[in-house]
């Protein structure tokens, strides 16, 4: 049997990259895309495919709470999360929100295939650290730093905020109100013990969490 996927990535390159990756695999068949958060939960709500490949950040309606929006659409939808965020930044939020597996696609093109295979068969495809830290019931092994302490959208605004994106920025971004987001800010500063956004900037260069790619420049 053909599993069927949908590709959710606003970067053609990386669609098209996939999409040359499962031309070779006859057990898959790639049946749409979606170039951002909205056209990927219209597609959700549409059907036809099995298992999503999902990228955390895309314009509009995006990350963790996109994810958790098309699994509780169509609770059987296999997930796989396609990102540049780093493992221990996102993996145990994705698992948790409902993914049945988290891929960096610096490793896509080595281990797509068998991440899908897993998945659709049922399994999880997550590294054993991320196994681990799901069996504990932790996040990571530094489960007890403040940024650890964020909900999924505040964890996503903090990230935007440490890249150096503005409250109307992120506000744009994220399709929320710059007030909702000035709210997540102070929460953010908050629950970490910050006293201004320069320190929240020191912490995030310090705990290495601008390393990544998708963030704002």
């Amino acid at each position: 049997m053909t599993i069927r996927l949908l590709i959710a990535d606003d970067h053609a390159i990386v669609r098209e990259g996939l999409r040359r990756i499962l031309a070779a695999e006859p057990a898959f068949e790639v049946v749409g895309e979606a170039r951002d958060g909205h056209e990927a939960l219209a597609a959700v709500r549409a059907g036809g495919f099995e298992v999503l490949i999902l990228d955390l950040s895309m314009p509009g309606r995006g990350g963790i709470e996109l994810l958790r929006q098309a699994k509780s659409e169509r609770p059987e939808l296999r997930v796989l999360v396609l990102s540049m965020h780093a493992e221990d930044q996102y993996a145990v939020r994705a698992i948790r929100a409902g993914a049945s597996g988290y891929l960096t696609k610096d490793t896509a093109a080595t281990q797509l295939v068998a991440a899908l295979h897993r998945i659709a068969s049922g399994g999880l495809f997550i590294t054993p650290a991320v196994a681990e830290a799901l069996a504990l019931g932790l996040q990571s092994a530094g489960d007890g730093l403040p940024h650890k302490r964020l909900s999924d959208r505040e964890h996503e605004v903090f990230v935007l905020l440490a890249g150096g994106a503005s409250v109307t920025e992120i506000a744009a971004r994220l399709r929320l109100s710059v007030k909702t987001v000035s709210t997540h800010k102070t929460h953010i500063l908050e629950k970490m013990g910050l006293g201004s956004l320069a320190e929240l900037v020191r912490y995030a260069l310090a705990h290495r969490l601008l390393d990544d790619p998708d963030l704002p420049r």
